[in-house]
Protein backbone atom coordinates (compact mmCIF):
# COMPACT_ATOMS: atom_id res chain seq x y z
CA UNK A 1 0.00 0.00 0.00
CA UNK A 2 0.93 3.45 -1.31
CA UNK A 3 1.55 6.30 2.00
CA UNK A 4 2.64 9.50 2.23
CA UNK A 5 5.35 7.82 4.31
CA UNK A 6 6.19 5.17 2.60
CA UNK A 7 5.75 6.64 -0.80
CA UNK A 8 9.63 7.01 -0.74
CA UNK A 9 10.40 3.42 -0.30
CA UNK A 10 8.11 2.43 -2.39
CA UNK A 11 8.86 4.62 -5.43
CA UNK A 12 12.43 3.19 -5.08
CA UNK A 13 11.98 -0.23 -5.10
CA UNK A 14 9.78 -3.11 -6.03
CA UNK A 15 11.04 -6.54 -5.21
CA UNK A 16 12.03 -8.61 -7.76
CA UNK A 17 13.92 -11.59 -8.98
CA UNK A 18 16.30 -11.45 -12.13
CA UNK A 19 17.49 -14.78 -14.38
CA UNK A 20 20.11 -14.47 -16.86
CA UNK A 21 21.09 -16.27 -19.64
CA UNK A 22 19.48 -16.96 -22.94
CA UNK A 23 17.10 -19.61 -22.91
CA UNK A 24 18.87 -21.71 -26.14
CA UNK A 25 16.68 -23.84 -28.12
CA UNK A 26 18.35 -27.22 -26.64
CA UNK A 27 16.96 -30.84 -26.66
CA UNK A 28 19.34 -31.99 -24.65
CA UNK A 29 16.58 -33.62 -21.90
CA UNK A 30 14.56 -36.00 -22.05
CA UNK A 31 10.63 -35.00 -21.29
CA UNK A 32 9.40 -35.41 -17.87
CA UNK A 33 6.29 -37.72 -18.51
CA UNK A 34 5.37 -41.03 -17.22
CA UNK A 35 7.01 -43.78 -19.56
CA UNK A 36 9.42 -41.30 -20.15
CA UNK A 37 12.71 -41.00 -18.14
CA UNK A 38 15.90 -41.18 -20.00
CA UNK A 39 17.30 -38.02 -19.09
CA UNK A 40 21.18 -37.35 -20.90
CA UNK A 41 23.57 -36.51 -18.03
CA UNK A 42 26.38 -35.75 -20.23
CA UNK A 43 24.62 -32.94 -22.08
CA UNK A 44 26.03 -29.75 -21.46
CA UNK A 45 22.63 -27.44 -21.44
CA UNK A 46 24.09 -25.32 -18.63
CA UNK A 47 27.42 -24.91 -19.58
CA UNK A 48 29.12 -22.49 -16.75
CA UNK A 49 26.02 -21.71 -15.73
CA UNK A 50 25.35 -22.55 -12.10
CA UNK A 51 22.20 -24.14 -11.54
CA UNK A 52 19.88 -21.24 -9.82
CA UNK A 53 20.51 -19.57 -13.14
CA UNK A 54 19.69 -21.96 -15.39
CA UNK A 55 17.86 -20.93 -19.08
CA UNK A 56 14.70 -20.95 -17.56
CA UNK A 57 14.67 -18.65 -14.92
CA UNK A 58 12.80 -15.90 -16.03
CA UNK A 59 12.32 -14.01 -12.64
CA UNK A 60 13.46 -10.07 -11.90
CA UNK A 61 15.66 -9.62 -9.10
CA UNK A 62 14.99 -6.47 -6.89
CA UNK A 63 14.96 -3.71 -9.02
CA UNK A 64 14.25 -0.03 -9.07
CA UNK A 65 11.97 2.81 -10.55
CA UNK A 66 14.25 4.85 -12.69
CA UNK A 67 15.92 7.65 -10.15
CA UNK A 68 14.34 10.42 -12.46
CA UNK A 69 10.58 8.94 -12.11
CA UNK A 70 10.73 8.98 -8.67
CA UNK A 71 12.19 12.01 -7.74
CA UNK A 72 9.75 13.75 -10.04
CA UNK A 73 6.89 11.83 -8.78
CA UNK A 74 8.21 12.77 -5.07
CA UNK A 75 8.12 16.18 -5.80
CA UNK A 76 4.82 16.32 -7.54
CA UNK A 77 3.36 14.79 -4.23
CA UNK A 78 4.60 17.65 -1.86
CA UNK A 79 4.11 20.25 -4.34
CA UNK A 80 0.49 18.98 -4.40
CA UNK A 81 -1.74 20.91 -1.76
CA UNK A 82 -4.31 18.10 -1.42
CA UNK A 83 -5.26 16.85 2.26
CA UNK A 84 -5.04 13.46 3.68
CA UNK A 85 -3.46 12.11 0.86
CA UNK A 86 -2.55 9.03 2.95
CA UNK A 87 -6.30 8.15 3.65
CA UNK A 88 -7.20 8.66 0.12
CA UNK A 89 -4.12 6.52 -1.30
CA UNK A 90 -5.22 3.56 1.20
CA UNK A 91 -9.04 4.03 -0.25
CA UNK A 92 -8.30 4.04 -3.87
CA UNK A 93 -6.05 0.97 -3.36
CA UNK A 94 -8.35 -1.21 -1.07
CA UNK A 95 -11.50 0.23 -4.54
CA UNK A 96 -8.94 -1.25 -7.26
CA UNK A 97 -8.10 -4.62 -5.58
CA UNK A 98 -11.66 -5.12 -4.32
CA UNK A 99 -13.15 -4.00 -8.11
CA UNK A 100 -15.45 -6.55 -9.86
CA UNK A 101 -16.19 -6.38 -13.57
CA UNK A 102 -19.43 -4.79 -14.43
CA UNK A 103 -22.49 -6.82 -15.15
CA UNK A 104 -23.67 -7.45 -18.21
CA UNK A 105 -27.21 -6.65 -19.78
CA UNK A 106 -28.10 -10.08 -20.29
CA UNK A 107 -26.94 -11.55 -17.23
CA UNK A 108 -28.72 -8.34 -15.42
CA UNK A 109 -32.06 -9.55 -17.53
CA UNK A 110 -31.44 -13.14 -16.54
CA UNK A 111 -31.76 -12.32 -12.75
CA UNK A 112 -34.33 -10.14 -13.12
CA UNK A 113 -36.51 -12.77 -14.49
CA UNK A 114 -35.33 -15.33 -11.92
CA UNK A 115 -36.54 -12.97 -9.18
CA UNK A 116 -39.93 -11.76 -10.91
CA UNK A 117 -40.32 -15.95 -10.95
CA UNK A 118 -40.11 -15.90 -7.23
CA UNK A 119 -41.57 -13.03 -6.18
CA UNK A 120 -44.56 -14.38 -8.07
CA UNK A 121 -45.12 -16.97 -5.56
CA UNK A 122 -45.90 -14.54 -3.10
CA UNK A 123 -49.62 -13.86 -3.19
CA UNK A 124 -49.53 -10.03 -2.54
CA UNK A 125 -47.08 -8.87 -5.29
CA UNK A 126 -48.81 -11.20 -7.83
CA UNK A 127 -51.56 -9.00 -8.08
CA UNK A 128 -50.00 -5.69 -8.56
CA UNK A 129 -47.49 -5.24 -11.78
CA UNK A 130 -45.97 -2.00 -10.05
CA UNK A 131 -45.67 -3.71 -6.39
CA UNK A 132 -43.80 -6.44 -8.47
CA UNK A 133 -41.69 -4.40 -10.56
CA UNK A 134 -40.45 -2.14 -7.59
CA UNK A 135 -39.73 -5.80 -5.37
CA UNK A 136 -37.48 -6.79 -8.35
CA UNK A 137 -35.75 -3.66 -8.81
CA UNK A 138 -34.97 -3.05 -4.62
CA UNK A 139 -33.64 -6.68 -5.10
CA UNK A 140 -31.37 -6.11 -7.75
CA UNK A 141 -29.96 -3.42 -6.44
CA UNK A 142 -29.16 -5.18 -3.03
CA UNK A 143 -27.54 -8.28 -4.94
CA UNK A 144 -25.95 -6.19 -8.07
CA UNK A 145 -22.16 -5.00 -8.09
CA UNK A 146 -22.45 -1.39 -8.38
CA UNK A 147 -19.70 -0.75 -11.40
CA UNK A 148 -19.19 2.73 -11.86
CA UNK A 149 -16.06 4.42 -14.33
CA UNK A 150 -13.60 6.14 -12.64
CA UNK A 151 -12.54 9.62 -13.88
CA UNK A 152 -9.31 10.62 -13.07
CA UNK A 153 -8.91 14.39 -12.90
CA UNK A 154 -6.12 16.18 -11.45
CA UNK A 155 -6.20 15.28 -7.68
CA UNK A 156 -6.96 11.66 -8.03
CA UNK A 157 -4.26 11.40 -10.81
CA UNK A 158 -2.04 12.27 -8.13
CA UNK A 159 -3.20 9.96 -5.92
CA UNK A 160 -3.38 7.15 -8.68
CA UNK A 161 0.19 7.89 -9.28
CA UNK A 162 0.90 7.47 -5.48
CA UNK A 163 -1.11 4.35 -5.22
CA UNK A 164 0.11 2.20 -8.39
CA UNK A 165 3.04 4.21 -9.86
CA UNK A 166 6.13 1.69 -9.05
CA UNK A 167 3.41 -1.62 -9.09
CA UNK A 168 2.51 -0.86 -12.31
CA UNK A 169 5.94 -0.49 -13.15
CA UNK A 170 7.31 -3.58 -11.72
CA UNK A 171 4.30 -5.39 -13.40
CA UNK A 172 5.30 -4.36 -16.96
CA UNK A 173 8.81 -4.54 -16.56
CA UNK A 174 8.38 -8.35 -15.65
CA UNK A 175 6.47 -8.74 -18.79
CA UNK A 176 8.96 -6.97 -21.12
CA UNK A 177 11.87 -9.01 -19.20
CA UNK A 178 10.46 -12.31 -20.41
CA UNK A 179 10.53 -10.69 -24.29
CA UNK A 180 14.52 -10.04 -23.91
CA UNK A 181 15.07 -12.90 -22.19
CA UNK A 182 13.50 -15.20 -24.84
CA UNK A 183 13.87 -12.92 -27.69
CA UNK A 184 17.36 -11.32 -27.29
CA UNK A 185 17.53 -10.16 -31.00
CA UNK A 186 14.41 -8.70 -30.95
CA UNK A 187 15.00 -4.81 -30.77
CA UNK A 188 11.43 -3.02 -31.33
CA UNK A 189 11.62 0.73 -32.42
CA UNK A 190 8.15 1.79 -31.71
CA UNK A 191 5.59 1.20 -28.81
CA UNK A 192 2.03 1.89 -28.21
CA UNK A 193 0.53 2.30 -24.80
CA UNK A 194 -3.32 2.09 -24.23
CA UNK A 195 -4.78 3.79 -21.43
CA UNK A 196 -1.27 4.92 -20.33
CA UNK A 197 -2.42 6.74 -17.20
CA UNK A 198 1.16 7.32 -15.39
CA UNK A 199 3.21 6.73 -18.25
CA UNK A 200 5.05 3.87 -16.53
CA UNK A 201 5.16 1.72 -19.51
CA UNK A 202 7.26 4.42 -21.37
CA UNK A 203 9.39 4.08 -18.22
CA UNK A 204 9.82 0.41 -18.18
CA UNK A 205 10.30 0.22 -22.18
CA UNK A 206 13.18 2.73 -22.26
CA UNK A 207 14.56 0.79 -19.12
CA UNK A 208 14.65 -2.47 -21.46
CA UNK A 209 15.21 -0.95 -25.14
CA UNK A 210 16.27 2.43 -24.85
CA UNK A 211 18.61 1.95 -27.16
CA UNK A 212 16.44 1.42 -29.89
CA UNK A 213 12.88 2.67 -29.51
CA UNK A 214 12.36 5.88 -31.26
CA UNK A 215 8.68 6.52 -30.59
CA UNK A 216 6.18 5.97 -27.63
CA UNK A 217 2.59 7.30 -28.38
CA UNK A 218 1.00 7.00 -25.34
CA UNK A 219 -3.21 7.08 -25.40
CA UNK A 220 -5.31 7.49 -22.66
CA UNK A 221 -9.28 9.46 -22.28
CA UNK A 222 -8.14 11.35 -19.37
CA UNK A 223 -6.37 14.79 -20.15
CA UNK A 224 -5.37 14.82 -16.43
CA UNK A 225 -3.63 11.85 -16.64
CA UNK A 226 -1.18 12.60 -19.87
CA UNK A 227 -0.57 16.01 -18.42
CA UNK A 228 0.73 14.25 -15.23
CA UNK A 229 2.82 11.89 -17.14
CA UNK A 230 4.30 14.23 -19.44
CA UNK A 231 5.45 16.40 -15.90
CA UNK A 232 6.68 12.85 -15.37
CA UNK A 233 9.01 12.39 -18.29
CA UNK A 234 10.23 16.36 -17.47
CA UNK A 235 10.92 15.69 -13.78
CA UNK A 236 7.91 17.35 -12.47
CA UNK A 237 7.68 20.46 -14.15
CA UNK A 238 5.87 21.59 -17.33
CA UNK A 239 9.24 22.65 -19.32
CA UNK A 240 12.26 21.39 -19.62
CA UNK A 241 13.85 18.73 -22.08
CA UNK A 242 11.89 14.99 -20.95
CA UNK A 243 13.97 11.83 -19.67
CA UNK A 244 13.05 10.02 -22.39
CA UNK A 245 12.63 11.26 -26.25
CA UNK A 246 10.18 10.56 -29.06
CA UNK A 247 7.36 10.48 -26.60
CA UNK A 248 3.33 11.49 -28.36
CA UNK A 249 0.77 11.42 -26.22
CA UNK A 250 -2.98 10.96 -27.52
CA UNK A 251 -6.29 11.10 -26.58
CA UNK A 252 -7.37 8.97 -28.95
CA UNK A 253 -5.63 5.51 -31.19
CA UNK A 254 -5.08 6.03 -34.26
CA UNK A 255 -7.48 5.89 -36.99
CA UNK A 256 -5.27 4.84 -39.90
CA UNK A 257 -5.38 0.72 -40.27
CA UNK A 258 -1.88 0.48 -42.00
CA UNK A 259 -0.67 1.72 -38.79
CA UNK A 260 1.62 -0.86 -36.69
CA UNK A 261 3.60 -0.55 -33.52
CA UNK A 262 6.13 -2.91 -32.89
CA UNK A 263 4.86 -3.33 -29.20
CA UNK A 264 1.31 -2.47 -27.88
CA UNK A 265 0.62 -2.59 -24.33
CA UNK A 266 -2.67 -2.58 -22.14
CA UNK A 267 -1.98 -2.51 -18.38
CA UNK A 268 -4.54 -2.10 -16.01
CA UNK A 269 -6.86 -0.98 -19.21
CA UNK A 270 -9.56 -3.32 -19.75
CA UNK A 271 -11.21 -3.40 -16.48
CA UNK A 272 -11.79 0.40 -17.14
CA UNK A 273 -14.18 -0.56 -19.79
CA UNK A 274 -17.98 -0.74 -19.01
CA UNK A 275 -18.96 -4.18 -20.71
CA UNK A 276 -17.79 -6.97 -22.49
CA UNK A 277 -18.56 -5.62 -26.22
CA UNK A 278 -16.29 -2.62 -25.38
CA UNK A 279 -13.24 -5.06 -24.24
CA UNK A 280 -14.01 -7.40 -27.33
CA UNK A 281 -13.63 -4.22 -29.64
CA UNK A 282 -10.70 -2.96 -28.00
CA UNK A 283 -8.76 -6.10 -27.92
CA UNK A 284 -9.51 -6.64 -32.01
CA UNK A 285 -8.19 -3.30 -32.80
CA UNK A 286 -5.14 -3.29 -30.60
CA UNK A 287 -4.40 -6.62 -31.95
CA UNK A 288 -4.68 -5.49 -35.39
CA UNK A 289 -2.14 -2.50 -34.52
CA UNK A 290 0.77 -5.21 -33.58
CA UNK A 291 3.49 -6.41 -36.00
CA UNK A 292 5.48 -8.22 -33.29
CA UNK A 293 4.08 -8.39 -29.03
CA UNK A 294 0.77 -7.63 -27.91
CA UNK A 295 1.06 -7.25 -24.06
CA UNK A 296 -2.15 -7.47 -21.39
CA UNK A 297 -1.41 -6.68 -18.13
CA UNK A 298 -4.58 -6.36 -15.37
CA UNK A 299 -4.22 -7.12 -11.32
CA UNK A 300 -4.06 -10.22 -10.04
CA UNK A 301 -7.41 -10.90 -9.08
CA UNK A 302 -10.27 -13.20 -10.34
CA UNK A 303 -11.69 -10.24 -12.51
CA UNK A 304 -8.17 -9.28 -14.03
CA UNK A 305 -7.48 -12.97 -14.64
CA UNK A 306 -11.24 -13.64 -16.51
CA UNK A 307 -10.31 -10.16 -18.31
CA UNK A 308 -6.89 -12.21 -20.34
CA UNK A 309 -8.41 -15.64 -20.77
CA UNK A 310 -11.02 -13.49 -22.34
CA UNK A 311 -8.70 -11.81 -24.84
CA UNK A 312 -6.29 -14.64 -25.07
CA UNK A 313 -9.07 -16.98 -26.47
CA UNK A 314 -10.45 -13.69 -28.72
CA UNK A 315 -6.89 -13.56 -30.81
CA UNK A 316 -6.48 -17.17 -30.78
CA UNK A 317 -9.78 -18.24 -32.07
CA UNK A 318 -10.97 -14.93 -33.65
CA UNK A 319 -11.82 -15.59 -37.09
CA UNK A 320 -11.35 -12.01 -38.00
CA UNK A 321 -8.84 -11.80 -40.05
CA UNK A 322 -6.36 -8.48 -40.99
CA UNK A 323 -5.51 -8.15 -45.00
CA UNK A 324 -2.48 -5.69 -43.78
CA UNK A 325 -1.11 -8.37 -41.32
CA UNK A 326 -2.72 -12.05 -41.71
CA UNK A 327 -0.15 -14.09 -39.71
CA UNK A 328 -1.76 -15.74 -37.14
CA UNK A 329 -1.00 -15.40 -33.21
CA UNK A 330 0.17 -17.66 -30.12
CA UNK A 331 0.84 -17.38 -26.70
CA UNK A 332 4.35 -16.20 -26.11
CA UNK A 333 3.98 -15.94 -22.23
CA UNK A 334 1.08 -17.18 -20.38
CA UNK A 335 -0.45 -15.86 -17.23
CA UNK A 336 1.43 -15.44 -14.19
CA UNK A 337 0.56 -14.30 -10.70
CA UNK A 338 3.57 -13.08 -8.03
CA UNK A 339 3.20 -13.12 -4.97
CA UNK A 340 4.55 -11.15 -1.77
CA UNK A 341 5.17 -8.30 -3.61
CA UNK A 342 2.69 -7.02 -6.28
CA UNK A 343 -0.10 -9.63 -7.72
CA UNK A 344 -0.88 -9.05 -11.18
CA UNK A 345 -1.83 -11.63 -13.97
CA UNK A 346 -0.19 -10.92 -17.52
CA UNK A 347 -0.13 -12.46 -21.16
CA UNK A 348 2.08 -11.43 -23.94
CA UNK A 349 0.49 -12.18 -27.17
CA UNK A 350 3.09 -12.86 -30.55
CA UNK A 351 2.58 -12.75 -34.08
CA UNK A 352 4.32 -15.45 -36.13
CA UNK A 353 4.41 -18.87 -35.44
CA UNK A 354 4.93 -20.62 -31.98
CA UNK A 355 7.91 -22.69 -33.30
CA UNK A 356 9.60 -19.56 -33.23
CA UNK A 357 9.74 -19.30 -29.66
CA UNK A 358 11.06 -21.39 -26.95
CA UNK A 359 9.07 -24.56 -26.51
CA UNK A 360 10.23 -26.03 -23.27
CA UNK A 361 7.29 -26.13 -20.72
CA UNK A 362 6.72 -23.73 -17.98
CA UNK A 363 5.53 -24.11 -14.37
CA UNK A 364 2.44 -22.80 -13.29
CA UNK A 365 2.36 -23.43 -10.01
CA UNK A 366 4.75 -22.89 -7.14
CA UNK A 367 7.25 -25.63 -7.12
CA UNK A 368 6.80 -28.20 -4.05
CA UNK A 369 10.14 -29.30 -2.63
CA UNK A 370 10.55 -32.59 -0.65
CA UNK A 371 13.13 -34.82 0.66
CA UNK A 372 14.86 -36.24 -2.35
CA UNK A 373 12.09 -35.15 -4.55
CA UNK A 374 10.24 -32.39 -6.57
CA UNK A 375 6.34 -31.95 -7.66
CA UNK A 376 6.41 -29.40 -10.67
CA UNK A 377 3.33 -28.17 -12.41
CA UNK A 378 3.72 -28.00 -16.09
CA UNK A 379 2.09 -26.07 -18.88
CA UNK A 380 3.51 -28.24 -22.15
CA UNK A 381 4.00 -26.30 -25.46
CA UNK A 382 1.01 -27.86 -26.91
CA UNK A 383 -1.84 -26.98 -24.03
CA UNK A 384 -1.96 -29.58 -21.77
CA UNK A 385 -1.13 -30.07 -18.58
CA UNK A 386 1.79 -32.77 -16.26
CA UNK A 387 2.34 -33.12 -13.04
CA UNK A 388 5.84 -34.08 -12.97
CA UNK A 389 7.83 -35.83 -9.61
CA UNK A 390 11.33 -35.01 -10.49
CA UNK A 391 14.32 -37.02 -8.42
CA UNK A 392 18.04 -37.08 -9.07
CA UNK A 393 18.13 -40.86 -9.28
CA UNK A 394 15.50 -40.61 -11.94
CA UNK A 395 16.24 -37.79 -13.74
CA UNK A 396 19.94 -36.99 -13.13
CA UNK A 397 21.62 -33.91 -10.74
CA UNK A 398 21.17 -31.25 -13.40
CA UNK A 399 17.35 -31.49 -14.11
CA UNK A 400 16.53 -32.31 -10.23
CA UNK A 401 18.74 -29.04 -8.96
CA UNK A 402 17.48 -26.96 -11.61
CA UNK A 403 13.73 -27.97 -10.74
CA UNK A 404 14.78 -27.35 -7.30
CA UNK A 405 15.53 -23.56 -7.52
CA UNK A 406 13.00 -22.84 -9.86
CA UNK A 407 10.08 -20.48 -9.61
CA UNK A 408 6.10 -20.15 -10.50
CA UNK A 409 6.48 -18.91 -13.81
CA UNK A 410 9.76 -20.02 -14.63
CA UNK A 411 10.38 -22.57 -17.80
CA UNK A 412 12.23 -26.00 -17.25
CA UNK A 413 14.45 -26.84 -19.28
CA UNK A 414 13.48 -30.36 -20.94
CA UNK A 415 11.11 -30.81 -24.28
CA UNK A 416 8.05 -32.81 -23.81
CA UNK A 417 6.18 -34.70 -26.49
CA UNK A 418 2.22 -33.75 -27.60
CA UNK A 419 -0.80 -34.75 -26.04
CA UNK A 420 -1.34 -37.83 -28.39
CA UNK A 421 2.05 -39.03 -27.72
CA UNK A 422 1.93 -39.50 -24.03
CA UNK A 423 2.13 -43.14 -22.95
CA UNK A 424 -0.40 -44.15 -19.84
CA UNK A 425 1.16 -44.03 -16.84
CA UNK A 426 0.62 -47.16 -14.63
CA UNK A 427 -1.45 -47.24 -11.48
CA UNK A 428 1.44 -48.16 -9.12
CA UNK A 429 3.83 -45.66 -10.64
CA UNK A 430 5.36 -43.53 -7.60
CA UNK A 431 7.63 -41.14 -9.39
CA UNK A 432 4.73 -39.57 -11.24
CA UNK A 433 1.43 -37.51 -10.69
CA UNK A 434 -0.71 -37.01 -13.36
Amino acid sequence: MATVRGLRHLLSCSRWRRGSGEAPQSRTLAAVVPGISQVDNNSDFLGKTPHRRHPGILQLPCIKVPPALAAAAQFLLLESPMPNVEKQVQALTNYLWSRRLPVEPQELQRRAVHLEKKFLENPDLGQVEEKLREAVLRALRKTTYHWQELSYNESLSLVYMAARLDGGFAAVSRAFHEIQARVPEFQPQTLMDFGSGTGSVTWAAHSAWGQSLREYLCVDSSAAMLVLAEKLLKGGSESGEPYVPGVFFRQFLPVSPKVQFDVVVSAFSLSELPSKADRTELVQTLWRKTSHFLVLVENGTKAGHCLLMDARDLVLKGKEKSPLDPRPGFVFAPNKKKQKEEKFSMVILARGSPEEANRWPRITQPVLKRPRHVHCHLCCPDGHMQHAVITARQHGRDLYRCARVSSWGDLLPVITPSESELPLSPADDKDFLT
